[in-house]
């Protein structure tokens, strides 16, 4: 069989069990230019590894391309298309993984007060959009792509939820909405709605002209907002801040306030869990060690529990 068809063939199977695959074909793509279409048996273990080193440093995308394309041999030779997997026994050794950036409240009230300077007139996304999405994005802790996916239905003032439609997991959530980030997405609302149409699969997020906002373009303005700011990592990470770090910063800052209210976090880490789209507590869990500041609230609380024991 020709590597092209098996690959159809495996595509088709995964979507067939509900599985969206997307970014999985797109791998599978990449490596069928690489190969060539040519026959699956003449793959080798060398051309694999090849494809999988690539030409950039390692990252954490090798072990995603070798996952998808274990899964397509695990097919094949299931299917009797193969009767060996190809697979190379070394693995690289991996970079640690990205630790998320939490910023301080100072810095985002920078990065809400600098949205003017880099959005001029020349650039097609304007201050007021992107200083929402900013506020959504931390507020609502959202991923940027739900929060730029978000169409006028989504957003349901009146009950202060949103809707975020089949998001990373491929699940679709409600997001309740605090008072303040409520009204400041109505006013945000009554602002766009002066300028652009407002019918229900109008995206919430547009550039001056109407379009939904692209990932390429919120990701630069947000680079250049960063270094006006003047907000960049000191700890030798490989990444600098990034807008995604909003959504962990948000988590992370509800997490300390909990703390330091008191509350009860068995309760109220696995409603986090939901409100965040996690298919499992540990993803949440790893949030309760990202900080100094989380950290200290903790020790702080076993050392009043210990007290309580004691005097007890």
């Amino acid at each position: 069989m020709r590597l092209a068809d098996g690959i159809a063939e495996y595509v088709a199977y995964k979507q067939a069990l509900g599985m969206r695959f997307d970014s999985e074909a797109r791998i599978f793509a990449s490596f069928c230019r690489y190969l060539g279409n040519v026959s699956m048996t003449s793959v080798t273990a060398d051309r694999v590894q090849a494809f999988l080193d690539g030409v950039t440093p390692i990252s954490s995308y090798w072990q995603r391309k070798h996952t998808a394309l274990a899964g397509l041999y695990r097919f094949a030779v299931a299917r009797g298309y193969v009767t060996t997997s190809p697979f190379p026994f070394s693995c690289p050794r991996l970079p640690p993984p990205l630790v998320p950036y939490i910023y301080s409240r100072a810095e985002l009230k920078r990065l809400l007060e600098t949205t003017p300077a880099v959005c001029g007139w020349r650039v097609p996304l304007e201050a007021y959009v992107m200083r929402s999405l900013i506020l959504l994005s931390y507020g609502a802790c959202l991923r940027p792509g739900e929060a730029r996916h978000l169409t006028m239905k989504d957003v349901d003032l009146d009950q202060a939820v949103l809707c975020i439609r089949m998001s990373k997991f491929y699940k679709t959530r409600l997001v309740p909405l605090g008072k303040d980030l409520n009204a400041a997405l109505h006013q945000y609302v009554q602002q766009r709605n002066l300028s652009y149409v407002s019918e229900p699969d109008a995206p919430l997020f547009c550039f001056r002209d109407g379009r939904a906002l692209s990932k390429s373009a919120v990701g630069n303005a947000f680079r250049r907002l960063r270094g006006l700011a003047g907000i960049a990592r000191q700890d030798g990470a490989r990444y600098q801040p990034r807008l995604q770090d909003l959504r962990h910063t948000g988590a992370v800052h509800r997490l300390v306030a909990w703390y330091r209210r008191g509350a009860d976090l068995q309760y109220l880490l696995p409603q986090l869990a939901t409100y965040l789209g996690h298919v499992d507590l540990s993803a949440t869990q790893r949030y309760l060690t990202l900080t100094p500041e989380l950290l200290h609230e903790a020790s702080l609380r076993f050392e009043r529990y210990a007290m309580e024991i004691h005097h007890d």
